[in-house]
């Protein structure tokens, strides 16, 4: 079974959770992770099982990206604010590099994430 992980910026929370919420069906088919307030938000709304890893500060976007590197994940759903500065952007960058490294497939944006998670490719 495919992990899929998922992540968003504070400001773009509630858009993640509202993705989630659309393609509930869909990622129930799915092992899924994320980091921390994501994870628990995406849950809660979802009723779906979320493992949950640190916050991206406090190294959840390390996890996430060591991970990717053991080929434990196999899809980010990465909703990150560009306007918003991050004092966790190296690390956001990181995670970034290391999904094109690893060839994984990576949506920063709701239409991405459409367009990702209802692929032919990912059956």
């Amino acid at each position: 079974m495919k992990t899929i992980a998922l992540i968003a910026h504070d400001h773009k929370k509630d858009e993640i959770v509202n993705w989630a919420l659309k393609n509930k069906d869909i990622l129930s088919k799915y092992n899924l992770c994320g980091t921390g307030h994501t994870a628990g938000l995406i849950a809660k709304a979802t009723g779906l099982n979320v493992k949950a890893y640190l916050s991206g500060p406090l190294g959840g976007d390390q996890q996430i990206g060591a991970h990717i590197a053991e080929k434990k994940i196999d899809m980010v759903i990465f909703f990150w604010d560009p306007l918003e500065a991050q004092p966790h952007d190296p690390d956001v960058k990181a995670l970034l590099r290391i999904a094109v490294v690893y060839d994984i497939p990576i949506a920063t944006n709701f239409a991405t994430a459409e367009y990702v998670i209802n692929s032919k490719l990912m059956k």
